[in-house]
């Protein structure tokens, strides 16, 4: 006869080895972008994390970048994979998947005169490196970042939309310069913005990056004929509004409707 306890022990065995098998299915793998291209990366860490799509697909799977925040920053890869992983949790629970998830990592500041950040012109050359590695949907690439990574998805899309079909910045600043920089270049920012979806996210209680920053761009893009830029204030949150956004369903709503055009 099969005791009570024992099938309490079973199914508490039953649940630890779907469970390790779940985590074991979400571990991303440590990838490296070609040599060729490394030679040409100022600020990159060479390595990245890439999620593969999970589930089964009738078509190629969209690919979503992640840029980290300024505490990111470093050349061990591992450092960024819990932040990666809300999107990939984020995903499955709002039946996104499947979907590649790519979060590169910008290295430490070299000196204060040469202080490294997300340029368009190292994320060019990471993306180059995954259209030749990886199958993915080229009119379903979305980019997010949150602070010094909302800057990157700014910086990026406002000087190489064509890449997106849309972009969600959190928390972002719009300077070079750090948090409280303002580019010199966010006319043309607006400009090139006016047909890209946008969809920004802040704390109306961010201390560290203004809320108004964001804010800025989007009244920008609107003003130059832009009617696709929108911009979510959470009331209660402050420079950490990236795990109200990044676990909302609006969010995947939002991003997973868009095509590029």
């Amino acid at each position: 006869m099969i005791r009570y306890t024992q099938i309490t022990l079973l199914a508490g065995l039953l649940t630890f080895q779907l469970s390790s098998a779940q985590d074991e299915t979400n571990k991303p793998m440590v990838q490296t972008i070609a040599q060729d291209r490394q030679e040409r990366i100022e600020f990159l860490n060479p390595e990245y994390l890439l999620f593969a799509p999970q589930g089964q697909a009738n078509e190629k799977a969209p690919l979503l970048i992640y840029l980290h925040g300024a505490g990111g920053r470093g050349n061990n890869i591992n450092k960024i994979q819990g932040q990666a992983g809300a999107l990939l949790r984020g995903i499955q629970k709002f039946d996104k998947a499947p979907c590649f998830i790519v979060a590169p990592q910008c290295l430490k500041s070299m000196s204060e005169e040469r202080k490294s950040t997300w340029t368009a012109n190292d994320l060019n050359q990471l993306l180059k490196h995954l259209r030749a590695t990886l199958e993915f949907d080229e009119d379903r690439v979305y980019l997010t970042g949150n602070s010094m990574g909302g800057y990157g998805t700014w910086a990026w899309a406002a000087q190489n939309p064509e890449h997106f079909a849309a972009i969600a910045p959190v928390s972002g600043g719009i300077g070079r310069g750090g948090p409280k920089d303002i580019t010199p270049d966010l006319d043309q920012w607006a400009k090139n913005l006016i047909s890209l979806p946008v969809y920004a996210f802040v704390g109306a209680k961010d201390k560290v990056v203004p809320p108004d920053r964001s804010q800025r761009v989007v009244e920008a893009i609107q003003q130059a004929g832009g009617s696709q830029a929108q911009l979510k204030v959470y009331p209660d949150q402050g420079h950490g509004a990236n795990k109200a956004a990044y676990s909302s369903p609006e969010f995947y709503e939002w991003l997973f409707s868009k095509r590029r055009k």
